[in-house]
């Protein structure tokens, strides 16, 4: 700590020190400037001394790319470093509420939209950023609203979106000479004609994924069938149910796939049908724009594999388009470190986050107000895609998460069942309806 810096007050040194012309140091001087200097020491020692902030997250996939978005905080915040430690995304949500609650939980955490979201905040966990997120009002409103109380309150800011469609084997479509498809017909006409050639069409498990043909297949494909943000705002209020004509269609969408997976689909997981598309041996992959980094790690580049949108239920359908609010940033109440928190939470409000984010973790899409470059191309498909369609989010997310057992636990439930043989469409409708009355 250098006590001569241009924003001391040097007249006042001047004062207490005497002017250096004909100055003689006398013994008792000398031990209060060494008392002063010592006291001066040891200020700088504990004001320098440097902070850990620990960050959790559901995005086990990300740590690599997590690090370097960090490490630009940690250069222009240089006493403040940012271990980033994301937890099984399974068991997210029972391991952070667990941790939440005895007072052991990291600094920083992701936070769920809408009612996972809001249930941590109204237990107590997360602080109020109302007053803290930089020109907060300047945010989109969608995204606002899914970490916010209906009082105004915000506990995330609101981080990044992600959506939903299908990768495919560049190589592969190009031996077959097929194109990307627009609708399900065509879709359906891929699907056979690749089955007829012996090769593995959909790379889709059932063991450990069921969130997958919830989240992904239903809400990201079955948005044309049941008619995207108009339906599930009638779900929400009462006038449709799961068990009407068009959320029917979509249910038996997700069960005609089935024809299409791999013979061993039972028991292929989450980790098996992504290695199984990016090592080229299988034509299709129905996932997020989340796992374009994912698919690259393991071996499928952006210059092998292709994405196409969700294709509509019928030729000149507009596309009812999934683009999930997906994750908030949020601080806890508990927090060791909150000054310095608090300095980390509004950094991710700003721009240098947002384009760290949307580099270095494709297929992620910033809500942070103002613009930025997207340098990858499949993520720029992606995000083209949203400009002429009609816009919604996942169907259990908003009302339906508040209870218990939650929506998506029943719509993963059902989903499952229905795929291995257990339900119909039919029963597995009634399933989720009955239980989310």
């Amino acid at each position: 700590m250098n006590i001569y810096k241009k924003n001391r007050n040097t007249k006042g040194f001047s004062m207490i020190f005497g002017s250096s012309k004909n100055y003689i140091v006398r013994p008792a001087l000398l031990l209060l400037i060494a008392a002063f200097t010592i006291l001066a020491l040891n200020s700088c020692k504990k004001t320098a001394e440097p902070v850990e902030l620990t960050f959790t997250s559901w995005r086990i996939d990300d740590i690599d790319g997590m690090n370097r978005i960090n490490a630009l905080f940690t250069a222009s915040h240089p006493g403040i470093t940012i271990n980033f430690k994301p937890k099984d995304p399974v068991q997210y949500d029972a391991i952070t509420s667990t941790d939440l609650a005895n007072g052991s939980s990291e600094d920083i955490i992701f936070v769920w939209s809408y009612d996972k979201g809001r249930k941590l905040y109204d237990s107590g966990y997360l602080v109020d950023l109302t007053k803290v997120i930089p020109n907060l009002s300047s945010f989109p409103q969608v995204p606002l609203k899914a970490w916010s109380t209906p009082t105004g309150v915000t506990y995330a800011v609101p981080s990044v979106g992600v959506t939903h469609g299908i990768y495919y084997n560049k190589s592969i479509f190009s031996k077959y000479q097929i194109q990307e498809p627009a609708t399900w017909a065509d879709f359906i006409a891929a699907c056979d004609k690749l089955q007829l050639a012996g090769e593995t069409v959909l790379s889709v498990g059932a063991a450990d994924n069921a969130w997958v043909l919830n989240r992904v297949i239903f809400c990201g494909l079955g948005a044309n069938f049941y008619g995207g943000e108009t339906a599930r705002q009638g779900l929400m209020n009462g006038t449709m149910k799961l068990t009407d004509a068009n959320f029917l269609d979509a249910f038996k969408m997700v069960n005609s796939l089935v024809k299409y997976m791999p013979s061993n689909y039972k028991t292929m997981g989450y980790e098996g049908s992504k290695a199984l598309f990016a090592t080229g041996k299988a034509a299709m992959f129905i996932g997020g724009s989340w796992e374009i980094n994912v698919l690259k790690n393991l071996g499928a580049s952006s210059s092998m594999i292709g994405w196409f949108a969700p294709p509509v239920k019928n030729a000149g359908d507009k596309l009812q388009y999934c683009f999930q609010v997906d994750a908030g940033i949020g601080l806890n109440k508990k927090s060791k470190h909150s000054a310095e928190a608090l300095e980390y939470i509004k950094w991710v409000s700003g721009s240098e986050y947002a384009h760290g984010i949307m580099t270095e973790l494709p297929g992620f899409f910033s809500y942070t107000p103002g613009t930025s470059t997207l340098e990858n191309p499949l993520a720029q498909k992606m995000f083209n895609a949203a400009s002429t369609a009609e816009l919604t989010i996942r169907l259990m997310d908003e009302k339906f998460n508040a209870k218990s057992p939650t929506g998506d636990e029943l719509m993963n439930n059902a989903l499952q069942k229905m795929i291995i043989g257990e339900y119909t469409p039919e029963s597995a409708a009634a399933f989720v309806q009955n239980g989310i009355k």
